[in-house]
Protein backbone atom coordinates (compact mmCIF):
# COMPACT_ATOMS: atom_id res chain seq x y z
CA UNK A 1 0.00 0.00 0.00
CA UNK A 2 1.54 3.16 -1.08
CA UNK A 3 0.34 6.11 0.31
CA UNK A 4 0.51 9.31 -1.81
CA UNK A 5 -1.13 12.27 0.71
CA UNK A 6 -1.86 11.89 3.86
CA UNK A 7 -2.61 15.16 6.02
CA UNK A 8 -3.57 15.99 9.67
CA UNK A 9 -7.22 17.42 9.50
CA UNK A 10 -8.76 17.76 12.92
CA UNK A 11 -8.33 17.70 16.69
CA UNK A 12 -11.84 16.69 18.03
CA UNK A 13 -12.65 16.60 22.17
CA UNK A 14 -17.06 16.56 21.12
CA UNK A 15 -18.68 14.66 18.15
CA UNK A 16 -19.51 17.97 16.33
CA UNK A 17 -15.99 18.15 15.83
CA UNK A 18 -15.89 14.80 14.13
CA UNK A 19 -15.06 14.48 10.38
CA UNK A 20 -18.42 14.33 8.70
CA UNK A 21 -17.25 12.99 4.97
CA UNK A 22 -18.30 9.34 5.81
CA UNK A 23 -15.08 7.85 5.24
CA UNK A 24 -14.32 5.06 6.78
CA UNK A 25 -12.35 5.05 10.30
CA UNK A 26 -9.59 2.84 11.60
CA UNK A 27 -9.15 3.59 15.16
CA UNK A 28 -6.47 3.48 17.27
CA UNK A 29 -6.45 2.41 20.96
CA UNK A 30 -3.88 1.48 23.91
CA UNK A 31 -1.96 3.26 26.58
CA UNK A 32 0.13 6.10 26.68
CA UNK A 33 3.50 5.87 24.83
CA UNK A 34 2.06 2.53 22.98
CA UNK A 35 3.45 3.74 19.82
CA UNK A 36 -0.17 4.90 17.98
CA UNK A 37 1.40 7.43 16.56
CA UNK A 38 4.78 5.78 15.40
CA UNK A 39 2.38 3.56 14.06
CA UNK A 40 0.79 6.38 11.85
CA UNK A 41 4.05 7.90 10.42
CA UNK A 42 5.07 4.00 9.40
CA UNK A 43 1.93 3.14 8.01
CA UNK A 44 1.98 6.52 5.40
CA UNK A 45 5.91 6.58 5.12
CA UNK A 46 6.57 9.99 6.99
CA UNK A 47 8.23 11.23 9.70
CA UNK A 48 6.16 13.54 11.50
CA UNK A 49 2.85 13.36 10.55
CA UNK A 50 1.47 12.11 14.16
CA UNK A 51 3.30 13.98 16.77
CA UNK A 52 5.17 11.76 18.73
CA UNK A 53 6.51 12.58 22.19
CA UNK A 54 8.69 11.16 24.84
CA UNK A 55 6.57 12.44 27.05
CA UNK A 56 3.49 9.64 27.97
CA UNK A 57 -0.11 11.05 27.95
CA UNK A 58 0.25 13.66 25.53
CA UNK A 59 -2.69 13.44 23.30
CA UNK A 60 -5.33 14.61 24.79
CA UNK A 61 -7.79 14.83 22.27
CA UNK A 62 -9.03 12.59 18.97
CA UNK A 63 -6.81 13.13 15.97
CA UNK A 64 -7.90 12.44 12.56
CA UNK A 65 -5.98 11.96 9.86
CA UNK A 66 -7.03 11.57 6.17
CA UNK A 67 -5.29 8.92 4.04
CA UNK A 68 -5.78 9.87 0.34
CA UNK A 69 -9.30 10.59 1.28
CA UNK A 70 -9.98 7.18 1.35
CA UNK A 71 -10.28 6.50 4.95
CA UNK A 72 -9.21 8.48 8.69
CA UNK A 73 -6.44 6.76 11.27
CA UNK A 74 -8.24 8.13 14.35
CA UNK A 75 -5.81 8.54 16.94
CA UNK A 76 -7.62 8.24 20.66
CA UNK A 77 -5.98 9.48 23.83
CA UNK A 78 -3.63 7.13 25.48
CA UNK A 79 -4.54 5.58 28.94
CA UNK A 80 -2.89 4.43 31.97
CA UNK A 81 -0.32 7.49 32.49
CA UNK A 82 0.28 7.42 36.17
CA UNK A 83 1.04 11.43 35.73
CA UNK A 84 -1.98 12.22 35.10
CA UNK A 85 -4.95 13.65 37.56
CA UNK A 86 -7.54 11.65 37.94
CA UNK A 87 -9.72 14.33 36.44
CA UNK A 88 -7.68 13.98 33.67
CA UNK A 89 -8.05 10.07 33.29
CA UNK A 90 -12.18 10.79 33.85
CA UNK A 91 -11.95 13.64 30.79
CA UNK A 92 -9.92 11.33 28.58
CA UNK A 93 -11.85 7.75 29.23
CA UNK A 94 -14.98 10.09 27.98
CA UNK A 95 -13.79 11.31 25.24
CA UNK A 96 -12.58 7.30 24.31
CA UNK A 97 -16.23 6.39 25.29
CA UNK A 98 -18.10 8.67 23.20
CA UNK A 99 -16.10 8.49 20.26
CA UNK A 100 -16.22 4.64 20.33
CA UNK A 101 -20.12 4.38 20.91
CA UNK A 102 -21.05 7.35 18.54
CA UNK A 103 -18.97 7.23 15.19
CA UNK A 104 -21.03 5.88 12.56
CA UNK A 105 -18.12 5.28 10.50
CA UNK A 106 -15.72 3.26 12.69
CA UNK A 107 -14.47 0.17 9.97
CA UNK A 108 -11.91 -1.29 12.25
CA UNK A 109 -10.28 -0.96 15.82
CA UNK A 110 -6.71 -1.72 16.11
CA UNK A 111 -6.00 -2.10 19.36
CA UNK A 112 -1.75 -1.49 20.41
CA UNK A 113 0.03 -3.18 22.94
CA UNK A 114 3.46 -3.19 24.14
CA UNK A 115 5.63 -6.84 22.70
CA UNK A 116 7.83 -6.47 25.71
CA UNK A 117 5.43 -7.04 28.45
CA UNK A 118 2.25 -9.17 29.81
CA UNK A 119 -1.10 -7.07 29.33
CA UNK A 120 -1.94 -4.28 32.12
CA UNK A 121 -5.16 -4.46 33.92
CA UNK A 122 -5.93 -0.93 31.77
CA UNK A 123 -5.02 -3.39 28.63
CA UNK A 124 -7.57 -6.03 29.61
CA UNK A 125 -10.60 -3.55 30.07
CA UNK A 126 -9.68 -2.20 26.96
CA UNK A 127 -9.81 -5.63 25.45
CA UNK A 128 -13.09 -6.66 27.07
CA UNK A 129 -14.61 -3.50 25.93
CA UNK A 130 -13.38 -3.71 22.38
CA UNK A 131 -14.53 -7.40 22.42
CA UNK A 132 -18.42 -6.95 23.48
CA UNK A 133 -18.62 -3.50 21.63
CA UNK A 134 -18.82 -6.21 18.85
CA UNK A 135 -16.95 -3.86 16.37
CA UNK A 136 -14.36 -5.17 14.24
CA UNK A 137 -10.64 -5.33 15.57
CA UNK A 138 -7.19 -6.59 15.36
CA UNK A 139 -4.46 -6.31 17.84
CA UNK A 140 -0.65 -4.85 16.92
CA UNK A 141 1.57 -5.81 19.03
CA UNK A 142 4.47 -2.63 18.84
CA UNK A 143 8.02 -1.84 19.42
CA UNK A 144 8.69 -5.73 17.73
CA UNK A 145 12.12 -4.09 17.12
CA UNK A 146 13.09 -3.88 20.75
CA UNK A 147 13.16 -7.76 21.06
CA UNK A 148 15.54 -10.22 18.82
CA UNK A 149 13.74 -11.49 15.41
CA UNK A 150 13.65 -14.96 16.43
CA UNK A 151 11.68 -14.00 19.57
CA UNK A 152 9.00 -11.86 18.13
CA UNK A 153 6.53 -14.89 17.20
CA UNK A 154 6.72 -16.29 21.07
CA UNK A 155 6.32 -12.85 22.35
CA UNK A 156 3.11 -12.21 20.26
CA UNK A 157 1.75 -15.80 21.10
CA UNK A 158 2.07 -15.27 24.87
CA UNK A 159 0.36 -11.88 24.55
CA UNK A 160 -2.70 -13.88 22.25
CA UNK A 161 -2.64 -16.55 25.42
CA UNK A 162 -3.09 -14.47 28.14
CA UNK A 163 -5.84 -12.11 26.38
CA UNK A 164 -7.24 -14.97 23.80
CA UNK A 165 -6.88 -18.50 24.27
CA UNK A 166 -9.29 -19.40 22.21
CA UNK A 167 -7.05 -17.51 19.12
CA UNK A 168 -9.64 -16.38 17.08
CA UNK A 169 -8.82 -12.57 16.65
CA UNK A 170 -5.55 -11.07 14.55
CA UNK A 171 -2.51 -10.82 16.65
CA UNK A 172 0.01 -9.31 14.57
CA UNK A 173 4.01 -7.88 15.62
CA UNK A 174 4.73 -4.54 14.25
CA UNK A 175 7.66 -1.90 14.41
CA UNK A 176 8.35 1.76 13.15
CA UNK A 177 11.92 0.35 13.12
CA UNK A 178 11.95 -2.50 11.07
CA UNK A 179 9.47 -2.12 8.36
CA UNK A 180 9.06 -5.59 7.21
CA UNK A 181 5.74 -5.79 9.69
CA UNK A 182 3.86 -2.89 7.27
CA UNK A 183 2.80 -4.53 4.44
CA UNK A 184 0.93 -7.03 6.35
CA UNK A 185 -0.63 -4.71 8.80
CA UNK A 186 -2.19 -3.19 5.38
CA UNK A 187 -3.26 -6.19 4.48
CA UNK A 188 -5.14 -6.86 7.37
CA UNK A 189 -6.67 -2.76 7.23
CA UNK A 190 -7.55 -3.78 3.55
CA UNK A 191 -10.02 -6.99 4.90
CA UNK A 192 -11.88 -4.26 6.68
CA UNK A 193 -11.80 -1.13 3.90
CA UNK A 194 -12.41 -1.37 0.56
CA UNK A 195 -9.67 1.29 -1.17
Amino acid sequence: MIVKNPEFKISAVSPKQYPKDGLPEVVLVGKSNVGKSSFINTMVNRKKLARTSSEPGKTRQINFYDIDKKMYFVDLPGYGYSKMSKAEHAKVGSFIEEYLSTSKNISLIIFLIDIRHSPTENDRIMYNYIVQSGKPFIIITSKADKIAVTKVDDAVKKIQDELNPLHDFTFLPFSAERKIYTENAWNCIQNYIDF
